[in-house]
């Protein structure tokens, strides 16, 4: 587990740890460094790697800026089930708190979220105050992220380095495990054994073919074992289908040029943000419904300052189940090696409200799928 924090002053990069409150007998030692944006100059962000660390514990830990205060965190389980939750665009509004309360009131292992993490769109000190805002949550469970359009923040001849302020604070584990990345925009990883591979792409980065990240998905989809790795999962920002009359296409490059490698690989479910609304298609590839395309969700609802994207084409496609202009978040519960259930729950009032449900069936498990060519062959 990596933990991340940041301070005014200096301090040593120090973690203390151990599973009995109070007592921490294990540490580690990390790295510091900051970053200076115009005239903004971060805190100083201590980033320390915590291990061996046992599955389904609970940590206790304090960093060596503050001794006194204690946080915890629970490991996943290295084994089915697993539960995600997966929220998009949560922005640091009254509708963020909401769903971070609702998030918090049920348990789960682990937070994917798919880009627009704290909007703060160049103003520096709204990272702060968005880190202060998920500490509670973030300190407690992993949080893996991927990148949005609000994390670019590149101004042309003044700051010139995209995703300067994401890179820094929001570092992912883009070097580690059996297929490194090179690159914080997109990397990959496994939980429950290896029995879920979790695909994180860069809507913001070069993704054609014969690119860093094209050829990095191709060796990494390539890489995995079907017969280990029951579900296969990925998430961008840019929805690859969209029928919400917001940022209509603006996925559609990437899904050209990538979907065929998430095809030919059998990922069971792409997950992406961008719109600030929920939708949820069927099974579909090149447009069309397919058994054996990735179910495609939309769920960037997570409570943003832009508000809500209301206004849906009309007519419904028919590859589009369910949709609506709401703020929430979404579960996914890795049952067994068959079967994975996903439910999006409404902020409704002061509470969550199942909206959407659908039992969502590995295409490991399909015989039909498995006897078909690679989609590159079809």
């Amino acid at each position: 587990m990596r933990v991340t924090w940041i301070t005014k002053a200096d301090a040593r990069a120090v973690v203390e740890y151990g599973t009995t409150s109070g007592k921490y007998p294990f540490s580690q030692t990390g790295t510091t460094t900051s970053y200076s944006y115009l005239v903004y100059r971060s805190g100083k962000i201590h980033d320390v790697v915590v291990g061996p660390l046992k599955p389904s514990t609970t940590y206790y830990y304090r960093c060596s800026s503050d001794r006194s205060r204690e946080f915890s965190f629970r490991t996943p389980p290295s084994s089915l089930p697993f539960e995600f939750v997966i929220v998009g665009d949560l922005g640091q509004t009254g509708w963020t708190k909401t769903t971070l309360q609702h998030v918090a009131a049920a348990d789960y292992d682990m937070l994917l979220l798919p880009g627009d993490l704290s909007y703060a769109d160049t103003f520096q000190p709204l990272w702060d105050s968005y880190g202060r805002l998920v500490e509670p949550l973030a300190s407690a469970r992993p949080w893996m992220v991927t990148e949005g359009n609000h994390e670019i923040e590149k101004i042309p001849l003044l700051e010139p380095q995209s995703f300067k302020a994401y890179n820094a604070r929001w570092r992912m584990p883009y070097d580690a495990g059996a297929s490194p990345s090179g690159s914080n925009l997109y990397y990959s990883f496994d939980v429950a054994g290896g029995a879920v591979h979790v695909v994180m792409l860069g809507s913001y980065t070069d993704y054609e073919a014969g690119t860093a990240q094209y050829r990095w998905l191709q060796g990494d989809l390539a890489r995995i074992d079907r017969a280990r790795a029951s579900f296969v999962v990925s998430l961008v920002h840019a929805p690859w289908y969209n029928s919400n009359e917001a940022h209509r296409g603006e996925g559609d490059e990437m899904r050209d040029a990538m979907e065929a490698l998430l095809y030919g690989a059998r990922v069971d479910a792409v997950f992406a943000g961008h719109v600030h609304a929920y939708e949820r298609f069927k099974r579909v590839y090149r447009g069309k419904e397919d058994p054996c395309g990735p179910v495609h969700v939309t769920i960037g609802d997570g409570g943003n300052r832009e508000g809500l994207a209301e206004e849906f084409v009309d007519p419904q496609p028919k590859a589009s189940v369910f949709r609506e202009a709401s703020f929430g978040h979404g579960r996914l519960q890795v049952v067994n090696a068959t079967h994975a259930l996903w439910t999006w729950h409404r902020n409704d009032d002061d509470q969550p409200v199942v909206a959407d449900q659908v039992w969502i069936a590995s295409l490991a498990a399909n015989p039909a799928c498995n006897k078909r060519e690679h989609a590159a062959e079809d």
